[in-house]
């Protein structure tokens, strides 16, 4: 099975570990030498409405993808191992 990223960005992201919904995939790492993906990238929760943007995002290793369905994957993972702090732009 075959799927480019825009494909992979209509799907859900599930974790096994307690059933919870983690949200949709954003982006995924690539290691530019060897070609291979290395994490998917999951926006994290909006804060207060989306009034003040969004909290960390789900950075989710390629070894924690568990299966990959039709509209779902499937991931186990501890969500608080896996936050980064989303970058800051200058205005």
């Amino acid at each position: 099975m075959c799927n480019r990223l825009t494909e992979l960005r209509c799907k859900e992201v599930i974790n096994i570990c307690d059933g919870s919904r983690i949200g949709f995939i954003n982006d995924a790492e690539i290691d530019m030498i060897t070609g291979k993906v290395v994490a998917l990238i999951v926006p994290g929760p909006c804060r207060f409405f989306g009034l003040f943007g969004r909290d960390s995002d789900y950075v989710i290793p390629w070894q924690c993808v568990k299966r990959f369905g039709e509209d779902i994957v499937l991931v186990d993972v501890n969500l608080e191992q896996v936050r980064r702090p989303r970058n800051k732009r200058g205005w």
